[in-house]
């Protein structure tokens, strides 16, 4: 496709247009990339309080697959993304009918389904070196007795349901066939995959962006700490991973996004198994077809951030390779922040922590903290690896984080 390029407007006036499905803080982050380069933004969010939608030049509140909301969307703009997986494919299939859409409806309704995703990455796994976790699908009452009978290898294991998992949500754990049989009904005989469970030493991520011509950049794999299944930490500078694993995870990345001939930001996540190995075996987890919590600390470490190759990517401009210039570790902030150890509202210790050096604050203008809700990050950087885990930790302590172990 031809560029879009920032600034500019076309015959009738109209301005240069980015368009986002999703009103989240991803959306939020994106728009505001836009907007620094130069763009006009539209987001089509439901809810009228989003935190995309309140920062947005333009805010269609319709649900993401109405007609008429959609076709708002793509008169605005002249290039559409989305801010996370579990918008409709169709949505984006129509919206490419008359716009260029990237990621594109094919490799987001991948990511959208388990099992489609584990049959690309075992499809692709000679090229990109890693296989994902051993698996069974789970579908039908033959396959679960199927798996009862001759799988017993796969437990102790996590069953997951196919669509609409994230952050812990739709996943249970399970040591005997028993078990599997009753988590298989609680979750409602929905399709599912019964992943086994590995000896994990770590896990991590790596953040690609492809262009539409198949230009490729990429930033140096993360180092990633979750807490019931949603990040805590994410330690990113050099020494985080060792460096041979990290430049396996990061070509295996950049092979995945080949394959789907992806455009835009695509995160993939690995286990990092504890197999007797020097540095552990490496694993595909799961892949985000979009901007990822782990990456926002390239917000403030990066000469450019994750969501400045998203807008680079899907308005045809060159891909600049980013470069780390300090050491980061990202601390997630849930809305449990904004509660002290009783369950009664609290005001953060902002004061003290803005206190300390090297602190970046980014909160997404939710209204309203609940247990368990992503209210914000932040990141810490500094001069030294060593600075950056001591003020991490006194932000940790002074906003009683989980994780604080693992920095």
């Amino acid at each position: 496709m031809a560029p879009i390029f920032p600034g500019s407007v076309d015959a009738a006036g109209r301005p240069a247009t980015l368009g986002v499905l999703g009103g989240g803080q991803l959306g939020r982050m994106f728009v505001h990339a836009a907007q620094r380069l130069g763009y006009f933004t539209a987001v089509l969010e439901p809810d009228p309080q989003s935190p995309a939608g309140l920062v947005s030049h333009h805010h269609i509140q319709t649900n993401y697959d109405d007609p008429t909301g959609l076709a708002q969307l793509a008169q605005l703009c002249q290039a559409i993304t989305t801010e996370f997986e579990n918008v409709p494919a169709q949505a984006l299939q129509t919206l490419a009918q008359t716009r260029p859409v990237a990621p594109g409806a094919a490799v987001v309704g991948i990511a959208q389904d388990r099992i489609e995703e584990k049959a690309h990455f075992a499809a692709c796994a000679e090229v990109s070196g890693v296989t994902c976790a051993p698996y069974a699908v789970l579908e039908t009452p033959a396959q679960l007795q199927a798996v009862l009978d001759e799988r017993a290898d796969l437990l102790p294991g996590i069953l997951k349901t196919a669509r609409m998992g994230y952050d812990g949500k739709g996943q249970v754990r399970v040591k005997t066939a028993a078990e599997l049989a009753a988590a298989w009904a609680e979750l409602g005989g929905v399709a599912c995959v019964l992943e086994k469970m590995l000896p994990l030493a770590a896990e991590c991520s790596v953040l690609v962006a492809r262009g539409w011509h198949g230009q490729v950049v990429s930033f140096a794999p993360q180092r990633n700490v979750h807490e019931a299944g949603i990040l805590a930490v994410t330690h990113a500078y050099e020494g985080a991973m060792p460096a041979a694993l990290a430049d396996r995870a990061r070509e295996a990345a950049v092979a995945i996004a080949q394959h789907l001939g992806y455009v835009g930001v695509l995160c993939v996540e690995f286990f990092v198994v504890d197999d007797g190995s020097e540095h552990g075996g490496l694993v595909v987890n799961e892949m985000a077809p979009r901007p990822h919590n782990s990456g926002h600390y390239t917000i403030d470490a990066c000469d450019a951030s994750q969501f400045d190759l998203q807008v680079h990517a899907m308005a045809g401009l060159p891909l600049p390779q980013p470069r780390q210039h300090s050491p980061a570790i990202m601390l997630n902030l849930l809305g449990d922040v904004w509660f002290d150890a009783s369950g009664q509202p609290q005001e953060p210790a902002w004061y003290a922590v803005l206190s300390l050096p090297g602190a970046h604050l980014h909160l997404y203008g939710k209204l309203e903290a609940r247990a368990g809700r992503k209210m914000g990050h932040l990141t810490i950087t500094g001069p030294d690896v060593a600075s950056v885990k001591t003020v991490a930790r006194r932000a940790a302590e002074l906003l009683d984080l989980p994780g604080l172990d693992a920095i």
